[in-house]
């Protein structure tokens, strides 16, 4: 039987879907994240390695009025 799902509900549910499908990303090694992004890419797994590193230490850098009030330190 096909019941219809409320449109709020059905956004509820593909959020909840995509919040566990990125907990599972995030909790892969960076290496592990970089091999399987790399199936079907143009970019091989050790470019896309190096590209989440980069992005890894980016985000950990304190920016906006913070990083300014650090630097003027």
């Amino acid at each position: 039987m096909n019941a219809v799902i409320p449109r709020q509900q059905a956004l509820i549910e593909a959020s909840r879907a995509v919040a566990v499908a990125r907990a599972r990303r995030d909790a892969l090694p960076i290496r592990e994240a970089a091999r399987q992004a790399a199936v079907g890419s143009r970019y091989s797994a050790d470019e896309i390695e190096l590209i989440l590193r980069r992005l890894h230490r980016t985000a950990q850098q304190p920016s906006g009025p913070a990083a300014a009030v650090a630097d003027a330190a």
